[in-house]
């Protein structure tokens, strides 16, 4: 599992805003020449941006605090100071930010596959003292300084984006049925927990459009309660359409496969409990494989109205053709407003920043003042002459 980072634990903060400067103009044959102090930059934003050729956080384990440049200070002659450099964070899709301390979702990325996002905006420049300027005071000394960046501590977690996600005991067939439909190529053996971390792959349908499905390590009784493997990627098919039910038709508790399988997501999610579903029996080509089958599909039609049932055999390529034709109806059944797992993106409520080029200047007011911290300030002393 170490090749597979899915959570990630980081600091990211945005630039702070340069100082506004307290100048005045000083050239020869311009008297007076009045307040020339320009603003301060802008601090850069912390910005998150989704690439589609990223598929893990593993990025993220070298390197946890990202922080966005600093605004530059005001100069003299009505010079602004630069704005700081932006912080792009890389993600890969399907990614959800929460709070590190309250667990408060901050930023739910949904499906989009491209773009950024200002997750924390940089603090704004200060007022150089040529805004101060006026009748009563035309030779204003004061600057306003820099506003502050913000900082969050938070998690990332990966919620990898699948059209249909694969739900089963151990060696039910998952990954064999994943290998035979897309160009992945999981690991199979005959033994349980083959698949130790989830693997996407790619159903390609002809003239019509792409099917992600998705294999995670098999479920087992008490997987909500954190038994085995799947509880820790039960949250991979948390975005998926539909889920497809991978029953071994060999296995002597076939029959009561699909309920625990059923249980189990209820105790994890109870959307994810709501999703559409089909029922596949697998190794219908073993003994007694097809009476198991047909017991399999009356007790489910029996239990469960309104879910499909599929036998098939990867091996001689049996049930597969309409398995298929299932997937794509199902993939295309797909509701962008669907109500259990939207996979749009969803962005916090926005809050309103104050503008400082809005700030009333009539009565000003400036608590603690202390002349060396506010403020960048430029010498005010005449230019000294050449010698006659």
């Amino acid at each position: 599992m170490i090749r597979f980072a899915d959570e990630a634990l980081i600091t990211v903060s945005s630039g702070k805003g340069g100082n506004g400067c307290v100048a005045f103009r000083r050239e020869k044959y311009v008297p007076n020449g009045g307040p020339s102090g320009g603003d301060g930059g802008r601090g850069g934003d912390l910005i998150f941006e989704i690439r589609r050729n990223l598929r893990t956080l593993a990025h993220l384990r070298y390197k946890q605090n990202f922080k966005a440049k600093n605004g530059l200070d005001g100069q003299g002659n009505k010079r602004f100071g630069a704005d700081g450099e932006d912080c792009v964070v890389p993600l890969p899709p399907g990614c959800i930010l929460k709070d590190a301390d309250s667990g408060e979702i901050l930023l739910d990325l949904g499906e989009a596959q491209a773009g950024r996002f200002v997750f924390l905006q940089g603090g704004n420049g200060g007022w150089g003292n040529v805004h101060f300027k006026g009748p009563a005071n035309q030779a204003p000394r004061t600057a306003l300084p820099g506003q502050p960046g913000e900082s969050r501590r938070i998690r990332v977690e990966l919620n990898i984006i699948a059209d249909i996600g694969f739900v089963g005991f151990p060696n039910a067939g998952k990954s064999t049925l994943l290998d035979y439909f897309t160009n992945a190529r999981p690991k199979i053996a005959p033994y349980p927990f083959t698949t130790k971390i989830p693997n996407l792959g790619v159903l390609r349908v002809e003239d019509l459009h792409d099917i992600v499905l998705a294999d995670i390590p098999g479920i087992i009784e008490g997987a909500s309660s954190g038994v085995g493997l799947g509880s820790r990627f039960l949250k991979h098919i948390s975005r998926a359409v539909g889920l497809a039910f991978l029953i071994d038709l060999s296995d002597e508790n076939y029959l009561k496969a699909y309920p625990l399988l059923q249980a189990e997501l209820e105790g994890f999610s109870g959307s994810l409990a709501e999703k559409k579903r089909i029922v596949v029996g697998t190794k219908i080509d073993l003994p007694e494989s097809k009476e198991h089958f047909n017991e399999l599909k009356k007790f489910i039609h029996e239990n469960h109205k309104g879910i499909e049932v599929f036998a098939i055999s990867v091996s001689e390529r049996r049930g597969l053709d309409e398995l298929k034709k299932a997937f794509i109806a199902m993939a295309d059944s797909q509701d962008s407003s669907d109500e259990h797992g939207s996979r749009k993106p969803v962005f916090p409520q926005e809050q309103s920043v104050p503008d400082f080029m809005l700030a009333d200047l009539n009565e000003p007011e400036y608590e603690n003042y202390d002349a060396e911290h506010f403020g960048a300030t430029v010498s005010l002393s005449r230019k000294r002459r050449g010698k006659k």
